[in-house]
């Protein structure tokens, strides 16, 4: 590797940063049988609209372009003494000694006024292996990615805890960070962010923005998290509410006139308050029921699906926890609490196979994509079919072309 690398590593604030450079070079087309460094690979996903880069000993490096993993071919398998050359382009040496020790490592790196990639490293059997994610520096807008648009009213709450589930890589850090964006620019708070690490930038507009990244700003996640409710914060993003001190601190927030962001792994809004439940102890459930719906405002789960025009959509179930919701959940009455996500439209409420048949009416997205990711394709099927869905023709309803991709983070 020759030359300094056009960025710098976010565990190294000391170093200051380059300049920008005055224009990003083209990436490479073809590079038959060469070593492409992480600089070039980078640009080169970030052409090819990919949302990772896979990088592993005994491979040729290998992309994931719209949720397939692509090989690219006309590069070398990555050798041992390659992959350490990748270690040296991005990471310090007190990082290097760390991931020699752990045997993992979470990161970050960016390009000046380029883009930001998120960077886990791991051993694996083959050897060696590294996974970039790419982040674009610009923040998403809940509009320019087509979330429902009850999202913004729910960031003007003043206090209560919000959820955005779904299954890894369904894009759920890139919704709150849209959601953090439209606060940022539409009122006057404090926002404190505990990540791991950070993900999108968010430069203070209206709203005072704190980013602590763990292993960075703070030592512990759980440190950080003890220490947020002294730091005088009007908005906590938590991140994924990974164990029990996490949630009891959430849901303290919440209820000491705090409105709390996280996230969890879960693939219905009404499971999710099942997964809460779950992490107490049988005993403390019932009354962990009364805290928890006391302190909910809204469970907005998703998942992230490739569109007719060969890019990719997310689609929500959404859940508020408005009086007759939290009614039926505080009595287990999930059927009930179904029924009224599903008519009580006015509000936002929505189902996930509402979302799925209103996206084929608009030919957004396949019936045979929508099956597979509904949780019941038996009613699906009926909902369409009962719109009068017909594939030869276009739908009347209207969607905007010019939507932006959505990549997830």
């Amino acid at each position: 590797m020759q030359g300094t690398p056009s960025f710098r590593s976010q565990a190294d604030p000391s170093t200051p940063p380059p300049p920008p450079p005055a224009q990003l070079a083209a990436p490479r087309a073809k590079l038959s049988g060469t070593m492409l460094t992480i600089e070039q690979m980078v640009k080169d996903a970030h052409a090819r609209q990919a949302s990772d880069i896979h990088i592993r000993v005994g491979e040729p490096p290998r992309l994931r372009i719209r949720g397939q993993i692509v090989r690219l071919s006309d590069h070398i398998a990555v050798s041992p003494d390659l992959f350490e050359n990748y270690l040296t382009e991005m990471l310090t040496e007190q990082q290097k000694k760390l991931f020699i020790e752990k045997k993992e490592l979470d990161t970050a790196i960016y390009y000046p006024g380029f883009l930001r990639c998120r960077v886990n490293c791991f051993e694996t059997l083959t050897g060696g292996a590294i996974v970039l994610r790419l982040i674009p520096l610009d923040v998403p807008s809940i509009d320019g990615l087509g979330l429902p648009p009850v999202l913004k009213h729910l960031v003007t709450y003043p206090q209560g805890l919000i959820l955005v589930t779904g299954p890894t890589g369904s894009g759920k850090s890139t919704s709150i960070a849209a959601m953090i964006r439209e606060l940022n620019h539409s009122d006057s708070r404090h926002i404190v962010t505990i990540e791991d690490p950070i993900e999108y930038v968010h430069a203070s507009a209206k709203c005072l923005i704190s980013q602590r990244e763990v292993g960075l700003h703070t030592h512990e996640f759980h440190e950080a998290l003890r220490a947020v409710l002294r730091e005088d914060p009007d908005v906590i993003l938590i991140g994924e509410m990974r164990d029990r001190v996490t949630v009891d601190t959430a849901l303290k927030a919440a209820q000491t006139g705090h409105l709390v962001l996280g996230t969890l792994h879960t693939k219905s809004a009404i499971g999710t308050v099942n997964r809460l439940l779950n992490i107490y102890n049988p005993d403390e459930q019932q009354a962990m029921r009364t805290q928890i719906l006391e302190s909910l405002v809204s469970i907005v789960s998703q998942q992230l699906l490739p569109t007719t025009d060969g890019r990719r959509t997310a689609v929500h179930e959404v859940l508020l926890n408005t009086a007759a919701m939290q009614d039926y959940l505080l009595k287990g009455q999930e059927t009930d609490a179904f029924q009224l996500m599903e008519t009580d439209t006015s509000e936002g409420m929505q189902v996930m196979n509402q979302a799925l048949c209103e996206l084929i009416l608009l030919g957004r997205i396949s019936p045979d994509d929508a099956v597979k990711a509904s949780p019941d394709a038996g009613d699906l099927r009926r909902r369409v079919r009962n719109e009068g869905y017909d594939p030869g023709r276009s739908s009347n309803r209207e969607f905007d072309p010019t939507a932006r991709e959505y990549n997830p983070v």
